[in-house]
């Protein structure tokens, strides 16, 4: 049989410049870098024609390195995964792609744990020829009974080596089978830290949250009020006269009011420069996040043309900045936020389901108790609506929601609504929250205001899509002025 053949050197070179590429771009999406999603695409699609060259080279007549083959396939396995997690995210398949990420991850375990077992035996058995190997050189009397002669020897010294199977700490009985669950225990301990490590690459890289530059007062928008005259021309004719004359008009005067709104653009919080804002430094902006979950719709009137149209008309009408897109994020992403600067809100809704974990659900209580953030909620459905008061009796088990008058300051800072807009009123007509310490938590919206943001408004009037904007952005302005206080708060304290 003739010899394999050798790997060309271009494509062992350009396979290792590749590799490098792969793994910057990872690290950098990893720890929240800016990288375009048309650039990761680029980057993670060239593997497809790097592995095809691997495996049409694979082909080659005459090969037989078994092992070879492997370790090709098992470097491709973690790049074409991460490859169809990537691509079904990007095509906005997210169940998908939630249900092929465990897969791909136990697949990369079960990979691994392949590996270790056969490099456990090939080590296990070398040592083990090399002591009998040993025993044979050392006269035929030792031969006869070989096992004796290696547990003399052991007794004699300590064996430490975990890949000796005669190590002491497997004693005397099944010292294979204890072998083989130390390893295991120990490769998926390994496997877990690793896993753990890669999540949290950055450490200080963590998500945050800056506030906006700028500062501002806390008050409601004046109402203008400007009163026009207009006169109107009347001529009296005596009917009874045969002689028509001209009569000076007599002015009928009507007052009209027009109520004019004047944007106040200082409304914000804090003292700062450079326009209303939160205090903040820096050019940053006001960011909206919408929550994901699983077991329903949780991207209803997601991005353009719902959300953002919200983040656009808080901009037009209180003046602050706003980021060029919205974000969402999944409830156990919360964790993942610097602790004080963390979302000041967040945004829920849906029609369907809402299947949270038990996890999720504490990680939203820390979220909203501990990191000060604010949940916006908004029913899409009757059935939604159930869902969501079931969630918040397991996430904040202590506090029972309350109507939110609308004398409060959410329904009036920066602008004043006279009553509650909604499309369909699934859960009421009455805004429900949930407090603590004088502060809302949670806002919940009975009647799918993300409707009346999304284009065309569902058929709405202006006045009640409007409203539903002012509402949005009387949120959005609590949040962020709620959290800037409990930042200072916590800067003084230190």
């Amino acid at each position: 049989m003739r010899s394999a053949p050798p790997i060309p050197k271009t494509l062992l070179r350009v396979t290792l410049g590749y590799a490098a590429l792969w793994l910057l771009t990872l690290l950098a999406a990893q720890t929240g870098q800016w990288l375009p999603a048309w650039l990761q695409a680029i980057v993670y699609s060239a593997s497809l024609p790097l592995g095809a060259l691997w495996i049409n080279w694979l082909r080659t007549p005459n090969w037989r390195d078994r092992r070879t083959q492997a370790v090709v396939f098992s470097a491709l396995y973690p790049v074409w995964s991460h490859l169809l997690v990537f691509w079904t995210g990007l095509l906005g398949l997210r169940e998908v792609q939630d249900s092929l990420s465990p897969v791909a991850m136990g697949g990369l375990f079960l990979l691994g744990l392949g590996w270790v077992i056969w490099a456990l035996e090939r080590a296990s058995r070398r040592i083990e020829q090399g002591r009998i190997d040993s025993l044979v050189r050392t006269g035929p009397a030792l031969v006869t009974n070989p096992s004796h002669a290696v547990d003399e020897q052991r007794a004699e010294r300590r064996i430490w080596n975990p890949l000796d199977p005669q190590a002491w700490y497997y004693g005397r009985g099944s010292r294979k089978l204890k072998q083989s669950t130390l390893v295991l225990l120990t490769y998926a301990a390994a496997f877990w830290l690793a896993v753990l490590a890669v999540s949290q690459i950055g450490g200080c890289g963590q998500e945050s949250v800056e506030m906006p530059a700028g500062g501002g007062v806390q008050k409601t928008v004046s109402q203008k009020v400007r009163i026009q005259k207009v006169v109107r021309k009347k001529y009296v004719l005596n009917r009874f006269s045969h002689i028509k004359f001209e009569v000076p008009p007599i002015d009928e005067v009507k007052l009209q009011l027009q109520e004019v709104t004047a944007h106040q653009y200082q409304i914000g919080y804090g003292e700062g420069t450079g326009g209303p804002g939160f205090g903040g430094k820096g050019d940053f902006k006001i960011r909206f996040f919408r929550l994901e979950y699983d077991g329903g719709d949780w991207d209803l009137n997601h991005g353009p043309g719902g959300d953002m149209n919200m983040l656009f008309e808080h901009s037009v009408l209180t003046g602050h900045k706003v980021v060029e897109k919205t974000e969402s994020r999944r409830i156990s992403q919360l964790a993942g936020f610097e602790p004080e600067k963390s979302p000041p809100f967040v945004f829920l809704t849906g029609q369907k389901s809402l299947s949270v974990s038990n996890n999720e659900v504490k990680v939203l209580r820390e979220y909203l108790v501990d990191q000060h953030g604010m949940l916006f909620a908004s029913s899409g459905s009757g059935h939604f609506h159930n869902q969501f008061i079931a969630l918040m009796n397991r996430v904040l088990p202590d506090i029972r929601p309350v109507p939110i008058p609308l004398d409060d300051t959410v329904h009036r800072v920066p602008f004043a609504v006279p009553f509650l807009p909604y499309v369909v009123p699934h859960g009421g007509k009455d805004a429900l929250g949930w407090s603590q310490d004088g502060r809302w938590l949670v806002y919940y919206h009975p009647g799918d205001i993300s409707d009346a943001w999304a284009d065309g408004h569902s058929g709405v009037s202006p006045e009640i899509y409007n409203s539903c904007y002012q509402l949005g952005s009387n949120i959005i302005n609590y949040s962020y002025s709620e959290h800037k206080k409990w930042r200072d708060a916590r800067k003084k304290a230190r």
